[in-house]
């Protein structure tokens, strides 16, 4: 039988608030009706229907009810606005715990220098247009082209038919002509996103997922037949991670391998002595329980984390070891990791990556979580699954993933060219012949930012990053030996359009030109371009996060609200030639289960311990008071939030034109110009994550 598709129920469940209303009446003509919600009031017509007939304190009943609800929906928006009215005279007033967003020489400023000039002229636009909509003088649509002959009223009469001329002769065609081009943009990305959908859709019917050479390895069965494990190098590069820097080393150790054929290298860059202390009593703890660790400090940063990691590689011993994974500083995998991922490499020879999924461990903290859950999901689930599959390429994660170290080599090792170092190492290893593979099953816990300073950051990095690197791997494409349409699909897939093109469009036709054509009616947005496409789209990259279906709406405002910070990245990445790597902020944040199970995992490792209980302890009691000694000595810094000025300057931009979309009567226009500068609102003020107050 085929599944029920009706989800009344569900809704129904989800959306009834408050207790339950019995409606008594003394008159024996009358029916008894119990509500138990707002909803099942608009059955009580069909079942007075089948009762005794209508009367008219039944549907009293039903218009209170009704008007109830009404009056909750107006009070809960009148609050929210109230809030947010409060939020931006206590920041933008006031200035009270806000330190303003300061941009360095360059892109940032001009764009802002743009977009407060955009909002100024609009400002100007708005006030001439309502002068002439209060006169009579507005031409409604589909009739905007101004007759041939009309009498003029005035000075400012003449000048504002002049205007409407110029605007229809010149402005309109230019802006018409920019709008095709991102339209067609955009079509050309969705196709891309819905080819990229129907490929996982047919990976998920037809099952299809990597397979190990031979039988299925189990423990059991590797050492009954006598398998060779190989030799592992497990690395972990960090700096300045105190909260995250424990719970990564206590899972990496705790990896189900021999203890002969791997080694851990903590490889810490932080330039706080606290935390080198922290990291090294940590290391020195686990190297006591019989783990190969060693720990690695650099005194100068060079090269970030490409250079970290080219300086391990260039350690003597690593010539010993065949395989190398790789795991940042928040990433907590699985004891069964390398039981998953290295097998794969067996019979492979042409096997150079094998790369885990990632999975959150703080996904429902916040708004800004859940979104960025939506985002990643589809990235795994559909992007890398299906390149993985089809292609057999996809952009290294940096983590979570098991190199060849023959692979590294060949194909020039870590470069400390460009930010995106795992990116830089994936183009160079397929222009080289090796092959990567994909494993959504196999999972390896982390987090994402919780703030949007934090996470704005990050997107600067990864969108200016990929620029960066295309700018100066373009001509090695361009020589390698690589067949013509894997050439086509690194340039005009993987770089341009998935890289370039999406925040190029989605910020130049979301927020210029629909807020242009408020003031240039004449070059209005068909409403698929608004509205159906851009929902159809959201709905497709929220398919692999189902349980995030309700955020479906704040997805799709939240996406373009952060296209002006990868729009300025991408620019930033293409033309300049700034290098600079911002570590993202973490929490260090655990579930109770994961918790529990770090437990578990603690005394399983204290039991196989090769030194005497008493030495044990007394490491971990030096080891505490040195946590301790330095929680003494830490003082608590107050944060303040942050006032993102192109965010703002873009919120009352699109705010604006919302205003000018009434004169015009557009109501899709009007709502979603409404709404996305809200969204631009609530981001400018730093009112989304984390709240550092």
């Amino acid at each position: 039988m085929a599944p029920s598709l009706d989800f009344s129920e569900w809704w129904a469940r989800e959306d009834r608030k408050g207790t339950p209303v019995v409606v008594t009446m003394e008159n024996p003509n009358y029916s008894v009706l119990e509500i138990n919600g707002p909803d099942e009031s608009e059955f009580i017509g069909s079942a007075i229907d089948k009762g005794r007939g209508r009367n008219a304190k039944q549907f009293t009943w039903v218009l209170l009810l009704k008007a109830h609800r009404a009056v909750g929906c107006v009070t809960w928006l009148a609050t929210g606005l109230w809030a947010l009215l409060s939020a931006v005279k206590k920041r933008l007033i006031f200035r009270q715990g806000v330190s303003v967003e300061t941009d360095k020489p360059g892109k940032g400023r001009l764009l802002f220098g743009f977009l407060r000039a955009f909002l100024a002229v609009s400002v100007v636009a708005l006030a001439l247009e309502v002068v002439a909509h209060w006169n009579g003088w507005h031409f409604q649509r589909p009739n905007l082209r101004i007759p041939e002959t009309t009498e003029i009223r005035g000075w400012f009469h003449g000048g504002y038919q002049a205007w409407m001329s110029f605007r229809y002769n010149y402005i309109a065609t230019l802006i018409r002509s920019l709008s095709s081009f991102c339209v067609l943009l955009f079509l050309i990305q969705s196709a891309d996103r819905l080819v990229l959908c129907l490929g996982c859709f047919w990976i998920k019917f037809k099952k299809i997922k990597p397979q190990i050479e031979g039988n299925v390895l189990k423990f059991e069965d590797i050492e009954g037949a006598g398998y060779e494990y190989p030799m592992v190098l497990v690395q972990i590069p960090m700096c300045n991670e105190r909260e995250v820097y424990e719970q990564s080393i206590s899972a990496v150790c705790q990896l189900d391998w021999p203890k002969d054929r791997f080694l851990v290298q903590v490889l810490d860059d932080s330039d706080d002595e606290s935390i080198q202390s922290l990291i090294r009593s940590e290391v020195s703890k686990w190297n006591q329980r019989g783990i190969n660790i060693v720990y690695r400090h650099r005194v100068v940063r060079t090269g970030y984390k490409a250079g970290n990691l080219k300086s391990a590689m260039a350690c003597d011993y690593v010539n010993a070891y065949e395989f190398v994974a790789i795991f940042d500083a928040d990433f907590q995998p699985n004891p069964d990791f390398l039981k998953q991922t290295v097998p794969h490499f067996k019979g492979n020879p042409e096997i150079g990556l094998v790369q885990a999924r990632w999975a959150y461990v703080n996904k429902d903290e916040n708004l800004l979580t859940r979104l960025q859950n939506i985002n990643l999901c589809f990235h795994f689930e559909v992007e890398q699954q299906v390149n993985g599959v089809f292609l057999n390429f996809f952009g290294f994660n940096g983590t979570a993933g098991v190199w060849r170290v023959k692979a590294l080599e060949e194909s020039g090792g870590w470069l400390e060219r460009t930010t995106v170092e795992d990116m830089d190492i994936a183009v160079r290893a397929h222009l080289n012949g090796w092959k990567f593979i994909f494993l959504n099953d196999v999972k390896v816990l982390c987090e994402v930012p919780e703030s949007y300073e934090a996470y704005r950051k990050q997107q600067h990095r990864w969108h200016s990053g990929p620029m960066h690197l295309f700018r100066l791997c373009l001509p090695a494409i361009i020589k390698s030996k690589i067949s013509i349409w894997k050439k086509a699909n690194l340039v005009l897939l993987f770089f341009l359009l998935r890289k370039l093109i999406l925040p190029f469009y989605s910020f130049t036709l979301f927020c210029i030109i629909l807020p242009l054509t408020m003031f240039v009616p004449e070059a209005e947005l068909p409403l698929w371009v608004i509205c159906y496409v851009p929902v159809l789209m959201s709905f497709l990259n929220i398919l692999p996060a189902p349980k995030s279906f309700p955020f479906i709406v704040p997805y799709l405002l939240f996406e373009n609200t952060m296209s002006v910070t990868k729009f300025n990245a991408m620019v930033s990445g293409l033309f300049g030639s700034s290098y600079e790597w911002v570590v993202t902020k973490k929490a260090g944040r655990s579930s109770e289960s994961d918790l529990l199970v770090a437990a578990e995992r603690e005394s399983k490792a204290l039991s196989f311990s090769h030194i005497n209980r008493g030495a044990s302890e007394s490491e971990l009691t030096e080891l505490n008071k040195l946590k301790e000694q330095i929680q003494d000595e830490t003082t608590p810094v107050k944060k303040t939030n942050k006032i993102y000025k192109k965010e703002l300057a873009l919120a009352f931009l699109l705010l604006t034109a919302a205003v000018r979309s009434l004169l015009s009567a557009q109501g899709i226009h009007f709502y979603f110009l409404l709404f996305q500068g809200t969204s631009f609102l609530l981001v400018g003020l730093d009112l989304i994550g984390e709240q550092m107050s």
